[in-house]
């Protein structure tokens, strides 16, 4: 499915059943989630973090609903297994699509200005060496035998100094290649969003509204 449509998908899910109280739905979408993952062939280590990530949110919400609360079971279980809902329909768009995919399409189907989609990606491209440059001010730290902890500003202050730097280079390398703001630009690959995909993306919603529908049926 197209990158834009898969997010826009997950999201009305999201929300969807936010405002539903039926663990059977979320049951369902967790293991219709699963299928989905093992057919796109995601490695079943990630799957299993899937499991493992949520289970401490879900043990304190069920434990402090159950001590302090007169919810039942039900609801309980409504709160738990929307969490692991949450995560396993995010997991389809994220570990199902590259960023770069999606930022491409987010750019070409969902009109996101480009200044914002090459802003991210130049964000997110630069994580590594912001990871390297806090390590390399610690060890600097280190040396002056001024050592730098997680907590301390003067190290976030001086890896927004040097984020800063580059992201000026950035800016100027991308002028310099004839980038221009609010100007029509080709693309070096053109995604498309196929008739299939919306006929796939209205099946789906159309589904989650039979279950839902069934579920509160008397």
């Amino acid at each position: 499915m197209n990158p834009s449509l898969k997010l826009l998908l997950s999201l009305l899910i999201a929300v969807e059943i936010s405002f539903t109280r039926s663990w059977t739905v979320n049951l369902i979408l967790v293991i219709a989630s699963i299928i989905w993952l093992l057919i796109n062939r995601v490695a079943y280590r990630k799957i299993g973090l899937l499991f493992i990530v949520p289970l401490l949110p879900a043990l304190a919400i069920g434990i402090s609903m159950a001590l302090w609360t007169d919810e039942g079971l039900d609801f309980i279980l409504v709160l738990i297994t929307r969490i692991y809902a949450y995560v396993f329909v995010g997991s389809i768009v994220t570990l199902t699509t590259s960023l770069p995919q999606l930022v491409a399409s987010l750019e070409q189907n969902a009109k996101l200005p480009s200044k914002f989609a090459y802003g991210f990606l130049g964000a997110f491209n630069l994580i590594p060496k912001i990871t390297a440059e806090v390590s390399i001010i610690r060890a600097a730290g280190k040396m002056r035998n001024q050592p730098m902890h997680f907590w301390s500003p003067t190290l976030y202050f001086k890896a927004i100094l040097a984020s800063l730097n580059w992201s000026e280079n950035l800016a100027e390398a991308m002028t310099s290649h004839g980038f221009v703001e609010d100007q029509p630009r080709t693309h070096y690959q053109v995604i498309k969003i196929p008739v299939k995909d919306f006929y796939l993306f209205g099946s789906l919603l159309l589904i989650l509204q039979i279950l839902l529908f069934m579920i509160h049926l008397p």
